[in-house]
């Protein structure tokens, strides 16, 4: 099964259009597990266990795992959620950039290492530094192009031909890279009328939109400019606002981030329409 066969059967399975995504931080752990060693895998897989039939995908972020020396637990989630949750897409955010046999890494890390359904990739560097992932027919690349964060516009909105630097790196991918289906793209919720304008370019491809919660992006907003004409088309993902769900840092702290999970993915629903 593709990524994208995997993550529209997601959609249609849990009513979803939620990702949540795992990044890990030890210090806003509950006290009983801080001492573990295996502490962020008992974690991750709490929140996975708990938001399992709510969501579209998990995503979890390597950063937090490799600075806590973590890639093995990291590995351990990834298998239990092949094993558990074999439905579900893993979308690795490891926003990769680079060319040649390094890029080939990269995608052996993402999608040998760690079995990966997608990784999210930086296009900085032009379609050399993206065509090994492609070369994984069953897996996603998701491309960077309008983030969420302030200093995006930094780059992100210089006028190419005439228009803004995200929307060519939008038709290009849905254009050009897109050779076997499985490109999506990255479009914060922060924006929604550049998100918007991602979806007029690039017809039904995924976006992957984060931004709502922690960051603050409008729910309504996020939906309706993102939306494909079914309803679909969007992994809308949350992180801190439900793994640290209302500041819950006692043992319920799975219990607090499914209520979470579960009125965000309710709230998302009310504007697919």
């Amino acid at each position: 099964m593709t990524f994208i066969e995997k993550l529209s059967g997601a959609w249609a399975t849990n009513n979803s259009l939620l990702c949540v995504g795992l990044d890990p931080d030890i210090e806003k752990f509950p006290a009983h597990l801080q001492a573990q060693p295996d502490a962020i895998a008992q974690f991750c897989k709490a929140i996975i266990d708990a938001a399992a039939d709510l969501v579209c995908a998990f995503k979890p972020q390597i950063a937090y795992f490799a600075a806590q020396r973590a890639e093995d637990q990291l590995e351990d989630i990834c298998a239990y959620l092949r094993g558990n949750y074999p439905h579900i897409p893993i979308v690795l955010d490891a926003k990769r950039g680079d060319i040649g046999a390094t890029a080939e890494q990269y995608a052996r890390e993402a999608f040998e290492r760690y079995g990966a359904d997608a990784v999210t990739v930086n296009p900085y560097m032009g379609f050399d530094s993206i065509a090994p992932y492609l070369e994984w027919n069953d897996r996603g690349a998701i491309v960077l192009c309008r983030t969420s964060n302030p200093g995006g516009s930094d780059l992100q909105f210089l006028n190419v031909g005439k228009r803004p630097l995200y929307q060519h790196v939008a038709q290009l991918v849905a254009d050009k890279w897109n050779r076997n289906g499985q490109c999506a793209l990255v479009v914060g919720a922060t924006f929604p009328g550049e998100l918007a304008q991602v979806r007029a370019l690039v017809g039904d491809m995924p976006l992957l939109v984060p931004g709502i919660g922690a960051q603050g992006g409008d729910i309504q907003a996020t939906v309706e400019a993102g939306k494909t004409a079914n309803g679909s088309g969007m992994m809308i993902s949350s992180s801190r606002a439900i793994l640290y769900a209302r500041g819950s840092v006692g043992e319920d702290y799975a219990q607090a981030a499914r209520r979470v999970a579960l009125e965000t993915r309710d709230a998302i629903n009310q504007y697919r329409g």
